[in-house]
């Protein structure tokens, strides 16, 4: 699985003109995809991740400050652009495979208590973000 995490200073997601996840002031906003390979106990261990990384202000994590994550589906983030001038998609894992798996994450970060907003599986999304830093991490299991 892999993740690119943002801190932001409040996000949002838009399917079709609504919003579908928002969360408000310090927070990350997390894409999320998924290869072939990984399993629930990656997505586990992805959450755990995401619940403790120090990247919040004062290098603190969601789980030192409640800080809420906006997590979305992403399985561009699998894409290969290496060649020609159209990334292939071979990597990313079809939906029946990715979707189960970025739903564990959610309900695995939950479990630890997190505050959990959402995209929408396969939706065409329009996600809007105030990026704090700019701070940005690639996190990888």
């Amino acid at each position: 699985m892999r993740a690119v995490v943002q801190r932001v200073d409040g996000a949002c997601v838009e399917v079709a003109g609504e919003t579908v996840g928002e969360i408000v002031g310090e927070g990350l906003c997390v894409l999320v995809g998924v290869t072939h390979e990984d399993t629930k106990e990656k997505a586990a261990q992805l959450a755990r991740k995401l619940w403790s990384v120090r990247i919040l202000q004062g290098e603190k994590s969601c789980s030192d400050t409640s800080a809420p994550l906006l997590v979305i589906s992403q399985f561009t983030l699998y894409g290969d652009a290496r060649k020609g001038r159209r990334p292939t998609w071979n990597a990313a894992a079809p939906g029946p495979v990715a979707e189960p798996l970025v739903d564990e994450v959610v309900a695995q970060l939950r479990a630890l208590g997190a505050h959990v907003e959402t995209g929408r599986f396969g939706a065409s999304m329009k996600v809007s973000l105030t990026n704090d830093g700019p701070f940005t991490v690639m996190v990888e299991v």
